[in-house]
């Protein structure tokens, strides 16, 4: 018996996707739940499960844009069946010596699509590098720790002589001139298209205030490892900020609204995305109902969006439903900038590095550890004074954190 292997639904604003890779070969025997490819929408990159235990045969191609429902391939219980009574037939004792046969019979391994892309890019052997899958198979770990081994074993003296360039290839005085053409990914488009939709159809302004972070800084050295202790998380910078946001959301809900055609809609939740850069581009997580969740929590939530942006397992549903984003360009060493609004948002918040810097208080000047705050925000919802009251209730809270910790 055949079981279809379809495109799964993976969340109601979704309709389309990428077959990206395939992480089974076509023929390979599988079990239920493995994982057999990869899914990538335009919020998020997704491992597929195998639906049942068999033999798989992919029929869509890598790179090819499927809907929803699609079927890409098939898994036939049948074929497996028979391989199971082929095994059964041969004694346990001549397993093992048939395995080391066949390790030795001069064939080459054989490689899932996603392996044997790790092992061209790197140039590697299949025969040289330590499988750990099951029956002996080379996983895609695999070929990444033996490329990543190779890459550390290689001298880090003269490089090697440039291959000669045919010539047609341009050549000025100041060396070749190379160029790559590289298709946008999917996630690459959305994020193109969001972007230019949002300086489109918005009248963006962006207003700045500066931010001392020293009663913060304070709080967490103090309570550092009691906290961790206690929540197994670290306690960290965006956790104030979140809820920082959502006390000035409370008192600017035009900064939680949408425009909705001639009309607003106002959020009497709040919802705030944290954006992440991933390998795959930009990705904002969106932790629901701030105004429920403690310190610990949000913390945990932000940890384990990373984990998992990093691993490409954040669900399409974990991506949509924000109110409201805080951007930090401060983990990359930016001093200002000025953030886009995700629509339909109409507001954004840009931390920033944090550096010490000469001020004034009491009429004294004194060194402190200072933070430029930005907030992008749709004109046509968000006046001026609206705005910068905004970046003023957030700068009171960050700046007397005990108005947020007794819930002022």
């Amino acid at each position: 018996m055949k079981s279809e292997v379809v495109v799964p639904n993976v969340g109601e604003s979704v309709t389309t996707g990428v077959l990206a890779t395939w992480l089974k070969s076509d023929g390979e025997t599988v079990s239920e739940g493995d994982e057999i490819f990869e899914l990538e929408t335009d919020k998020a990159t997704l491992a597929v499960p195998a639906p049942a235990s068999g033999v798989l045969s992919a029929t869509v191609p890598e790179g090819t844009e499927v809907e929803i429902g699609q079927a890409v391939g098939s898994i036939d219980d049948a074929g497996a069946a028979k391989a199971g009574a082929a095994d059964t037939g041969e004694s346990e004792s001549a397993r093992p010596k048939a395995d080391a046969e066949d390790a030795h019979d001069g064939a080459a391994p054989v490689l899932s699509p996603a392996v044997r892309r790790v092992v061209e890019e790197h140039g590697l052997d299949p025969e040289k590098i330590r499988a750990t899958g099951r029956d002996g198979r080379i996983t895609k770990e695999d070929a990444i720790a033996a490329a990543e081994k190779a890459r550390d074993a290689k001298p880090a003296a003269a490089k090697p002589a440039a291959p000669a360039r045919p010539s047609s290839t341009a050549v000025t005085g100041a060396g070749e001139q190379r160029s790559k053409r590289v298709p946008m990914s999917n996630l690459r488009k959305r994020i193109a298209a969001n972007l230019v939709a949002s300086k489109r159809d918005s009248a963006h302004l962006t207003t700045f205030n500066e931010v001392d972070m020293s009663r913060i800084i304070d709080i967490r050295t103090r309570y550092r490892e009691t906290f961790e202790k206690k929540h197994g998380v670290r306690l960290g910078f965006m956790s104030f900020f979140v809820k920082a946001c959502q006390k000035a959301l409370e008192v600017y809900p035009e900064a939680n609204a949408f425009i909705d055609g001639e009309d607003i809609l106002y959020n009497d939740y709040y919802n705030i995305g944290v954006a992440l850069s991933s390998e795959r581009g930009l990705l904002t997580p969106v932790i629901r109902d701030v105004e429920t969740k403690s310190f610990a929590e949000i913390e945990s939530e932000i940890i384990s969006f990373i984990e998992r942006a990093k691993a490409k397992r954040l669900s399409p549903d974990e991506l949509v439903g924000g109110t409201f984003t805080i951007s930090n360009g401060g983990v990359f060493g930016s001093m200002l900038s000025t953030p886009i609004p995700n629509p339909p948002q109409t507001a954004v918040l840009g931390m920033h590095t944090i550096q010490k810097r000469a001020v004034v208080v009491d009429d004294q000047i004194v060194i402190r550890p200072m933070m430029y705050l930005a907030l992008t925000y749709d004109h046509r919802m968000i006046d001026g004074r609206e705005a910068i009251g905004f970046l003023s209730t957030v700068k009171n809270h960050v700046e007397d954190p005990n108005h947020l910790l007794l819930g002022l």
